[in-house]
């Protein structure tokens, strides 16, 4: 599987150039045939993260199943809140799933939170096991073609500059989001209940899984609850967020500047997204090696 992952990825990657090289001339024809040819290869890439693809040294025939046959990989259709803004359905990847979720939250976040974010507010169909196999994907892809996409879903820093367990950050995020401190497990909660809140409170009509998300975070959140049934008043979330944000926000900042600063300084680029290597990681990649011996 893993080969075939590295094979399908220098593909998208290849794919991905000949797009842009075809727009850049304004070849319209090229980049339409191309387009098609990596959406079918980001199909099968999927469906290898998810578990539901061919195994490996199979036929690369099985890439070009039709989406309406029994075979076909299911990426998650964006209904849902996304029709309400006008999106219409579209296939989106686990990976495109992940982004649309961090976008959303704009602060480090749990596979769990991740996922309820996306099935809420994007129909997303991700399982909280096929992040953990999409970042380690997303390592590889970047030690392959370093910066060969727009963006990776990379891991937050602790203070060591080791890999945060758990939390998935965008690679395109200043340095200062993609750390974190003693105190930013409450701050990123916080600033991401804030993100689902105004978020919300933007749609028209009602969303009954993003109400029940809210509803969990505001209970965490002195003062953004109320006695009444039925769900949390939006505009309430966002202000008792707001204040006990500015009671830790100065400190949390400062800690995530001086992480940040040793991070650009002391780590390699592929450290800088993807954690440095502990005395652990390192003791169980030998293991793992010994055992393939």
């Amino acid at each position: 599987m893993s080969d075939r992952l590295d094979d399908l990825e220098r593909r998208i990657d290849e794919l991905r150039a000949g797009v842009r090289k075809a727009m850049r001339a304004r070849d319209a024809a090229t980049a339409r045939i191309l387009r098609a040819e990596l959406r079918t290869a980001e199909r099968a890439w999927d469906a290898l993260v998810s578990g539901d693809g061919p195994a490996a040294g199979h036929s690369p025939a099985a890439e070009n199943v039709p989406e309406s046959g029994p075979g076909a990989p299911r990426p998650a259709r964006a209904d849902g809140a996304a029709a309400r803004r006008g999106d219409g359905p579209r296939l989106v990847t686990v990976r495109e799933q992940v982004h649309q979720a961090l976008a959303l939250l704009d602060a480090p976040a749990q596979a769990r939170l991740i996922v309820a974010v996306s099935q809420a507010f994007f129909a997303g169909s991700i399982r909280s096991p096929q992040l953990t196999s999409l970042r380690r994907d997303e390592e590889r892809s970047f030690r392959s073609s370093p910066y060969g996409r727009p963006y990776y879903l990379c891991a937050a820093l602790t203070d060591r500059l080791s890999p945060a367990r758990g939390l998935l950050t965008v690679s395109t995020w200043p340095a200062d989001r993609r750390v974190v401190g003693p105190l930013s497990p409450r701050v990123d909660f916080l600033t991401c209940a804030l993100r689902v809140a105004r978020h919300l409170g933007g749609l028209t009509g009602s969303l009954p899984d993003g109400d029940r998300l809210l509803a969990r975070m505001a209970r965490n959140i002195p003062g953004a609850g109320d006695d009444a049934f039925g769900p949390p008043d939006p505009g309430r979330v966002v202000e008792a967020a707001r204040r006990e944000l500015r009671v830790h926000t100065r400190r949390d900042t400062r800690d995530r500047a001086e992480l940040a600063k040793r991070a650009t300084s002391q780590l390699d680029d592929v450290a800088a997204l993807f954690g440095a290597a502990t005395l652990s990681t390192v003791a169980k990649e030998r293991s793992t090696m010994r055992g393939g011996r």
